[in-house]
């Protein structure tokens, strides 16, 4: 199988493609910005239709939450757009489809666990613009994987954890939202699935994430506390923090997922996030 997978400097392409070399697949384009323009239409159907893919698996976003609300045109010109662009390649190659959509598709006001088939309603430029691109691509491909996922963390790439243990080098105490609720995923974990996925035709839309569920508050604290810091960590509301801190875009406060779809179509459930972290902080500390 031939795999071309955008976003590998970012933290999930990066792990994907790792995944597939370890299971010794050699026929792997890994892209990213400076390789093409995703938002270029006919250097899109030009790069992949030389290509040509058994898989495309899209990883590549515009995901700078808040920024994205001062430039939604090109937040949009890239997840949207670019998403379509690729998904219709993809099609006139007959390849599947692989797309990472986000918790930030819903509002967060559900009182239970979102499940795949729950009507979304995008608080964010952001989350309205991965939206659009699931719609891009259940137009383009039935050959299509949609899997949302949240709260990433990896390797290759800034995110929450690499945040917070930066920033514990110049400060002993931190204020963390304890009212947002959701789970950690690891990216290591996240594309062991997504490979497994393209193995199959159980093509449709999914929500992965390592299991248990926390607020962004307990994570911070077992990032510390298996990361060996004596830091004191104060949880504060989502109305306390914006006091605080400059943030334009709208979070969903609840991010938990029902991911029984997963099981039920023969795929493994990610191990739990706490699990996951651990050997996170171990690869990042010790390689």
């Amino acid at each position: 199988m031939k795999f071309l997978v955008t976003g590998i400097k970012g933290q999930l392409g990066y792990d994907v493609c790792r995944e597939l070399k370890s299971r010794g697949y050699q026929d792997v384009c890994g892209i990213d910005i400076d390789d093409l323009d995703i938002t270029d239409e006919k250097a899109v159907s030009r790069f992949v239709r030389e290509y040509h893919p058994d898989v495309v698996m899209h990883n590549a976003a515009f995901t700078a939450v808040d920024r994205a609300e001062a430039e939604p045109g090109l937040c949009r010109a890239v997840n949207a757009f670019g998403t379509k662009y690729l998904a219709e390649a993809a099609r006139e190659c007959d390849a599947k489809f692989v797309y990472i959509s986000t918790d930030y598709v819903f509002d967060g006001e559900k009182e239970g666990l979102y499940s795949p088939e729950d009507r979304r309603c995008p608080l964010s430029v952001y989350g309205a613009t991965k939206s659009e691109g699931e719609d891009a691509v259940r137009a383009a491909t039935e050959k299509h994987f949609i899997v949302r996922i949240s709260w990433v963390f990896g390797v290759n790439g800034k995110n929450f954890v690499k945040t917070m243990l930066n920033a514990s080098e110049k400060r002993s105490e931190f204020n963390v939202v304890c009212d947002q609720v959701g789970s950690p995923t690891y990216t290591a974990d996240l594309a062991k699935l997504l490979v497994d996925m393209t193995q199959t035709e159980q093509y449709g839309t999914y929500h992965a994430s390592n299991e248990g569920i926390c607020s962004w508050y307990e994570f911070a604290c077992e990032i510390f506390r298996l990361a060996g810091k004596n830091v004191k960590v104060n949880p504060v509301t989502t109305e306390e923090y914006l006091k605080l801190a400059s943030q334009q875009a709208k979070r969903p406060k609840n991010s938990r997922f029902d991911k029984s779809k997963l099981t039920e179509r023969g795929f493994s459930l990610l191990p739990d996030w706490k699990d996951a972290l651990q050997r996170y902080i171990r690869e990042i500390y010790h390689g």
